[in-house]
């Protein structure tokens, strides 16, 4: 948003990349996604950065995101949530363009759809339960906030998620799982980057349980 200030996105910048990278190994050798990380550290740090700032024609204004509105049982437009015109953190709020992106990198294969289309489907599931069947409050969930860059960009990141397809299908599911527990249960209205940073610390669990050994491998 626009009330954050350069020398706060500095402090994040370095600390994902030196604490969560370059002291783990660098490339390939960090436990947790360091995006993830350094936008958690923003949010704890920095109060401003849970305030995104809303496009108006003049510049631009903090309000309610959203998933505060749905949060207060308030509805917002599906087409709005398409096109990206509403609130919210940079690079979350137009779902065409992150689709496009997902579908780009998808074709490329460059990612796998296992973990986002489990991530997003749980999400949807659960929202509809959730909301008592309603269909069009469930999307709005799904189209709000950090889902749909987390489950395709961040979600995705080779070296802190499984490396199996049942893995990934695993991870999608944990990590949509708790996303809805603290979007309706919790004191926050977004859960997805907690999400994907507490599946990241399983992910060596899920990799133990699901990745197949070769006949006569060692069994440890």
């Amino acid at each position: 948003p626009a009330s954050v200030q350069i020398w706060q996105a500095v402090v994040g910048s370095v600390f994902a990349i030196i604490f969560v990278k370059c002291l783990f190994g660098g490339i390939g050798q960090n436990f947790a996604n360091p995006a993830i990380t350094g936008r958690v550290f923003m949010l704890v740090a920095f109060a401003s950065v849970a305030k995104p700032a809303i496009p108006t024609v003049v510049d631009t204004v903090s309000g309610a995101t959203p998933l505060v509105t749905l949060s207060s049982g308030g509805s917002v437009s599906l087409i709005d949530l398409l096109l990206g015109v509403r609130g919210g953190a940079i690079g979350e709020t137009c779902v065409i363009a992150l689709l496009l992106g997902g579908a780009y990198l998808v074709v490329r294969k460059v990612i796998k759809v296992y973990t986002p289309v489990a991530f997003i489907l749980t999400v949807f599931v659960f929202s509809l339960i959730f909301e008592a069947g309603n269909f069009v409050s469930a999307l709005a969930w799904v189209m709000s906030g950090g889902l749909m860059i987390g489950a395709i960009f961040m979600a995705t990141d080779y070296a802190t998620t499984p490396v199996s397809p049942l893995g990934k299908i695993v991870f999608g599911i944990g990590a949509g799982l708790i996303t809805v527990l603290i979007r309706f249960y919790g004191k926050l209205p977004e859960g997805v980057s907690y999400a994907i940073l507490f599946m990241n610390i399983l992910t060596p669990y899920i990799d133990r349980f699901t990745v197949k050994k070769p006949f006569g491998g060692d069994e440890k």
